[in-house]
């Protein structure tokens, strides 16, 4: 069976941005569905940052070399991307 994951993010173009945003969470202030609601740049922000279920070679390296690796539902990144800077919760993966 092939390995896939389920992965959740919030995309933003500003690095320092990034790690407040991270800060937010940790911190509790925001949740991280708050948080790509309201600051994520991605389309997928809309419905928390969900990503849905995906093999190896659906995502950009930076991006897959993180969700296949990181340990499930611990906050991940700034991950820089062609894109921009992602935070990266890994929420399943079938290893």
């Amino acid at each position: 069976m092939a390995v896939e994951a389920s992965a959740r993010h919030i995309l933003i173009d500003n690095e320092d941005i990034c790690n407040q945003v991270k800060e937010q969470i940790i911190s509790g202030d925001l949740n991280f569905v708050e948080a790509a609601e309201q600051y994520s740049l991605c389309p997928s922000g809309d419905v928390g940052g969900e990503l849905g279920t995906f093999g190896k070679g659906q995502m950009v390296k930076e991006f897959e070399d993180v969700v296949f690796s990181a340990p499930v539902n611990e906050i991940q990144g700034p991950v820089k991307t062609q894109f921009g800077y992602h935070l990266i919760e890994v929420t399943s993966r079938n290893d």
